[in-house]
């Protein structure tokens, strides 16, 4: 055989070397003679707090609550923004919106940001292999970059609806029902299908000597409230209750709320406020979505823990922001009150010393990249906007952020009243007070300031009096521009 000249040789290996997955080349960078743990992303849309661990016993969650039990439940999160989109892609490359310039469903960060390294990217580089199902990032907004194969999707990726009838009106292009309840098997769903995938997957990595990211997200229990009928019998439609506050708060600016938009624009909801018995339909279904994406995730970590790979691996479940049940006579998310901006964030690590601990620290979805980054005992790249949160796993009562910080545009919804894109409504939340002012440019700057709210919640957990405009709360409100000027500087350590 004839022997190829060396400068050709070493062309032909460095090529090799950079034709492999990032993770590949990057093996190395792993800490020798030290065992990398592996992650379990669980990512959850619309889920409000209104679970059993947070004290909500009349919810059936009890395979999240069983998580809960053996981690930490966080329970002061906060998303940075209270839709998918912005709230997912602030979350995974540890940057606010503004930074990301992402504040709509449309916009990808690779076009605002295109250097961006995202967390998954980042553990990628780091001799992970990751991998994904299910929705991660916005749906159409993927980002390949972040794994090391392709993302995984149902071949369909399944219907909104299991009946026939539900989905003739869909494919007739008309507005289906905002709920659902069908004698069907869970995978007739898609949530049902990703959780079906997921188990698989992880008897394919059981033995790998490679670590591994597997994010899995569930889309339950986002509109429409579709569910197999048996976790809608988990309920008893007579005590489903009623939303506790369903009055607008009072002295509240109009820009505060959506009417309800995003249900209006795609389900067959009539006009006006929203009847009792309509109402209690919704919450059920609701209730019956979480308890169904509880049983799904319940598979997912009885086979983590089947496969012996539960002591080896940070599990972490979030959810991208809230969702309101009839409160304020509103359904739905995109707002800056305190159920679209708090979020359920649960944690489980190997090792744990206090499992079943509960902490009030205030935390952001921003601050996952470099807790996760720490847990790993990966080092922290500069740059990211959070702040790990690790030190409270082990001390849950430790004195910690001042403030969440949080925003959304009216482009959404109120497009009439506010036809510019650049109306944003910025709000910082403290122990006791959320202070919000909606203006036209950047937070820093005030440009010109449509209307702001103060809403105090020692007198209740929910906003129910607008004190913005009381002169009483003066000083407050002076001192609280100060706070939200200075932005989510306010949240990192001195």
């Amino acid at each position: 055989m004839k022997k190829l000249p060396y400068s050709i040789l070493i062309w032909y290996v460095l090529s090799c070397w950079v034709a492999l997955p990032a993770s590949a080349q990057s093996q190395n960078r792993l800490a020798p003679g030290k065992k990398p743990v592996n992650v379990l992303f669980i990512a959850v849309d619309d889920l409000r707090n209104e679970l059993g661990c947070y004290g909500q016993s009349h919810i059936i969650s009890p395979h999240i609550d069983k998580l809960a039990a053996r981690g930490m439940v966080f329970e002061r999160a906060y998303c940075q923004q209270a839709v998918c989109s912005p709230s997912r892609t602030s979350l995974l490359t540890g940057l606010r919106p503004a930074t990301t310039k992402v504040t709509d469903l449309r916009t990808h960060f690779r076009n605002t940001i295109p250097a961006a390294v995202t967390l998954p990217q980042y553990f990628r580089q780091q001799g992970y292999h990751t991998f994904s199902m299910g929705k991660i990032f916005h749906n159409g907004l993927d980002d390949s970059l972040s794994w090391s194969e392709p993302s995984w999707w149902p071949a369909s990726k399944g219907e909104r609806y299991v009946k026939q009838e539900n989905r003739d009106r869909v494919k007739n292009k008309e507005k289906g029902p905002a709920y659902e309840s069908a004698d069907a098997p869970d995978n007739a769903y898609l949530d049902g299908k990703v959780a079906e995938h997921a188990v698989e997957a992880l008897k394919k990595v059981q033995n790998s000597r490679q670590p591994f990211f597997m994010a899995v997200g569930f889309s339950k229990p986002h509109l429409p409230f579709a569910a197999p009928r048996k976790y809608w019998d988990l309920y008893d439609a007579a005590d489903i209750k009623l939303a506790d506050n369903p009055d607008h708060p009072r002295h509240m600016p109009e820009i505060a709320l959506t009417n309800s938009g995003e249900m209006r624009a795609a389900y067959t909801i009539p006009p006006g406020v929203v009847g009792d018995t309509l109402a209690r339909h919704l919450r059920h279904g609701y209730y019956a979505c979480v308890s169904f994406v509880d049983a799904q995730i319940g598979k997912v970590l009885t086979e983590l823990q089947r496969l012996g790979l539960e002591e080896n691996t940070i599990v972490i479940l979030w959810g991208d922001h809230g969702f309101k049940l009839g409160e304020y006579r509103e359904w739905g998310k995109h707002t800056n009150f305190e159920l679209d901006a708090r979020v359920p964030l649960l944690l489980s690590y190997p090792g744990m010393k206090q499992p079943g601990k509960k902490t009030n620290g205030i935390v952001e979805l921003i601050d996952v990249y470099p807790s996760l980054c720490e847990l790993a005992g990966l080092p922290v790249p500069d740059g990211l906007e959070g702040r790990s949160f690790v030190p409270l796993l082990e001390s849950p009562e430790k004195p910690w952020k001042p403030a969440a910080f949080s925003q959304h545009t009216r482009e959404f919804y109120k497009r009439d009243q506010y036809p510019n894109r650049d109306v944003m409504g910025y709000s910082v939340r403290t122990d006791r007070y959320r202070f919000t002012r909606w203006q036209r440019g950047p937070a820093g700057k005030p440009g010109e300031v449509i209307a702001t709210e103060l809403y105090d919640y020692q007198k209740g957990p929910r906003e129910k009096v607008n004190l913005a405009g009381d002169p009483a709360y003066a000083a407050l409100v002076r001192e609280m521009t100060v706070l939200l000027e200075k932005g989510g500087s306010a949240a990192l350590p001195e």
